[in-house]
């Protein structure tokens, strides 16, 4: 299998993500993959399907994937449904946290009980 066949569902991700200043080539049997993502979620987007395709340590993919929002952890577009303690668990784990997405918003949200659909969210560092 071609490398870059072995990794194509990294390559697709990083057009569905929009990674900016992309480039990937492939030499002497390794695929190097460069570019940037909008926020540190990306990246380990990214890098949670490399692990998928070539395992903890692969020794056939080189990746310099850089984060152009080091401020946060990332943004998230409210959906029907969702609360805030669904999103904490979505990227925390813990839907306890939804307190610290609730503080990072309140330029938006005025009580944590109430999000609406195709609200923008910063997901905060934590």
């Amino acid at each position: 299998m071609a490398v870059k066949a072995k990794y194509q569902k990294v390559l697709d991700l990083g057009e569905k993500l929009n990674i900016q200043n992309g480039d990937v080539s492939e030499e002497n049997g390794v695929l190097k993959i460069k570019g940037t993502a909008a926020t540190p979620y990306e990246k380990n987007l990214l890098w949670d399907q490399i692990k998928a395709a070539g395992g903890e340590n692969p020794t056939d993919v080189q990746a310099d994937i850089r984060v152009a929002d080091e401020s946060i952890y990332a943004r998230h577009t409210v959906e029907k449904g969702e609360s805030l303690s669904k999103i904490a668990k979505h990227y925390y784990g813990d839907p306890m946290k939804y307190k610290a997405i609730f503080e990072a918003n309140t330029n938006i949200l005025k009580d944590p009980n109430v999000i609406h659909p195709d609200q923008e969210l910063v997901i905060p560092n934590m």
